[in-house]
């Protein structure tokens, strides 16, 4: 489960889906990450999904033509952005919850279809501890799918 460092550049990989879900709370249905490719430490972070049939929001969008809706590939950059800020500022396994607080210039490219290998590729814009602003972008193969600006902020989860 530990991530390899690649030494030459300084990178981080590895990040299998054990990794991912320890790096966020995030579940079934709701995990939109499968793997992370790499990390580049106070830079960017590209991450993969696996789109298939068996997604939960195909039932419904649409049916005869399955899309993936752009709301889900948003939450997907933003999951990306929040396993690296995780890692990057040295909060994992410290309980830390990193919440969306807005999203700007979204911008849809392409549809996702089942069978797509998604590309999320987030990179900082903006740290400044507890809210950070990233720049994502979502790639079919070298074809963009969607982009977006968003604003995220680290906090302590609810109380219960």
């Amino acid at each position: 489960m530990s991530a390899d460092i690649d030494t030459e550049n300084a990178a981080v990989t590895g990040f299998d889906i054990r990794k991912v879900m320890a790096a966020i709370p995030h579940r079934y249905p709701m995990l939109l990450v499968d793997r992370v490719e790499e990390i580049v430490p106070g830079e960017s972070i590209t991450a993969v999904k696996g789109v298939t049939m068996n997604e939960h929001f195909f039932q419904g969008h649409f049916p005869g033509r399955p899309i993936m809706p752009g709301v889900m590939i948003i939450e997907a950059l933003a999951q990306t952005a929040a396993i690296m800020a995780v890692t990057e500022l040295e909060l994992l396994d410290s309980g830390k919850l990193v919440y969306f607080m807005a999203i700007d210039s979204a911008k849809f490219r392409a549809p996702v279809e089942p069978g797509c290998l998604l590309t999320f590729k987030v990179r900082f814009t903006r740290k400044r501890f507890p809210v950070c602003k990233f720049a994502g972008e979502a790639w079919i193969g070298d074809k963009l799918a969607a982009e977006c600006e968003f604003t995220a902020m680290i906090a302590d989860p609810p109380e219960e």
